[in-house]
């Protein structure tokens, strides 16, 4: 008996020293050096993992910065303090990236858009917009029941009075998170300069598209003709083109009889023209027929 356990002992003994020797040699076969400075660039990175610098997370920014395949200044979520630190730590300049945040082309809250359904079911956009497209009368409208603002892990996006959300751009850093979320795709980023904005997705005209929503475009082509080259009207719709984002201006918002293209201001939000139409409505707009069915 005890030669046996002798013997078994000496076989796992030889076997735990060969299976080590050769877990030795795998470990300085493939060993792979990491720069230590890594773990320290992405310390002070926000870990935010939103993916704005393009990268999959905070982790993966920190070894190009290291590698001088990126600039620091690429994470626009770091504050201006926290990009120079960490140039200054890499010994590398820390370059500039414009911030960019998420924009929404629907203005048509519950108090100047009409309804032509009442939709009773699970509250969510994606859910709302299988049943016919939502209650909406605009097909292309928001339909107000707050998926970008769940979906938004930054706090970024709250819903308005109205149902509208409403993108903090200090918190927002252009994760694409309400891009994907929101079925009627209304969200869109940007870079924070554009300042010209049409902020609707209505592809209908004239008193058409004003009558299912106070504050559409009506392709009037007011702001075209006041800005030709940096606005046309396009499938009834007023589309700014953002590669002459140098002439942009307040011009063509001015003569805008629904206030459909704006200005946007970080702090006071968007501004209308001169010949908007002033809505004061804070009530929400009832159903259209009184007799339509449920919407479920």
């Amino acid at each position: 008996m005890l030669v046996d356990f002798l013997i078994a002992g000496g076989i796992m003994a030889a076997m735990g020293i060969l299976l080590a020797a050769v877990l030795a040699f795998a470990d300085k076969k493939f060993y792979v050096w990491e720069d230590p400075r890594i773990d320290q660039v992405e310390g002070m990175l926000p870990s935010a993992n939103c993916g704005a610098c393009g990268q999959p997370g905070c982790r993966a920014f920190a070894e190009k910065a290291v590698k001088g395949e990126i600039a620091p200044g690429k994470c626009t979520v770091s504050s201006p303090d926290g990009v120079i630190a960490i140039a200054s730590f890499l010994g590398v300049n820390a370059g500039a990236e414009e911030k960019r945040v998420a924009r929404l082309a629907c203005a048509g809250g519950s108090n100047v858009a009409w309804n032509k359904a009442l939709y009773s079911g699970m509250t969510t956009c994606r859910a709302a917009a299988l049943v016919s497209g939502g209650g909406k009368s605009c097909s292309w409208g928001c339909l107000g029941l707050g998926d970008c603002a769940r979906a938004c892990t930054f706090d970024a996006i709250h819903m308005d009075a109205h149902d509208l959300p409403v993108v903090d751009v200090d918190k927002c850093t252009a994760c694409n998170d309400c891009v994907v979320v929101c079925p009627k795709e209304l969200f869109s980023l940007h870079p924070i300069s554009r300042r010209l904005w049409v902020s609707c997705k209505n592809l209908l005209n004239g008193d058409v598209a004003e009558a299912v929503c106070e504050v559409a475009c009506t392709a009037c082509g007011r702001c075209a003709a006041d800005a030709p080259g940096l606005v046309q009207i396009t499938n009834n719709l007023a589309v700014v083109d953002y590669s002459k984002n140098r002439q942009a201006t307040r011009k063509p918002i001015e003569r805008c009889p629904t206030g459909a293209i704006v200005w946007l201001n970080d702090k006071s939000g968007a501004s209308k023209g001169l010949e908007a139409k002033n809505i004061t409505r804070k009530s929400r707009l009832p159903v259209e027929q009184a007799d339509l069915p449920l919407a479920r």
